[in-house]
């Protein structure tokens, strides 16, 4: 799908307020409802909306501390790198989890209630995952740019 200066707009105003009535909307992009509606329809079914989602306050909810691990794995063959996939996507810590090149295999995002909290989880689910050989994290002092917006 090739995205046109109107798509982009209705992207960038629903990154922003996915609760948004469509008419709303329409005024916002230039466009009347019912064209408005039939974009943002095609703009799912394309897959370039992939869900529309609530952004929750980690500190309102007890997982105000986020932190970053750097994993080293024992191997880097297929069925570890699968199997460390499948292990990661059952912890709910983990919001967030990328294959690297570098010196680490995986950088993995964690949030916790707390440093303790954080400690615990290391040590009793992220340590334990087989053919995981080292856990290095990272603790941010300051986040300088929240973002779950993409630009478009």
């Amino acid at each position: 799908m090739t995205l046109d200066e109107i798509d982009r707009r209705i992207l960038r105003v629903l990154q922003r307020d996915g609760r948004i009535q469509n008419t709303e909307l329409a005024k916002k992009v230039g466009l009347s409802p019912s064209p408005c509606l039939r974009r943002v329809r095609l703009l799912e079914e394309a897959g370039v909306i992939d869900r529309y989602v609530a952004v929750v306050n980690p500190a309102k909810v007890g997982k105000g501390l986020t932190l970053f691990a750097r994993i080293g794995l024992k191997t880097q063959d297929e069925d570890t790198i699968a199997h460390f996939a499948k292990e990661v996507a059952k912890l709910p810590q983990v919001v967030e989890c990328h294959l690297i090149l570098g010196e680490y295999d995986a950088l993995v995002r964690v949030v916790a209630a707390d440093i303790e909290d954080y400690r615990r989880f290391q040590s009793e689910h992220l340590s334990r995952i087989k053919g995981v050989q080292n856990v290095r994290t990272e603790v941010p002092s300051q986040i300088l740019k929240p973002a779950s917006a993409l630009p478009v």
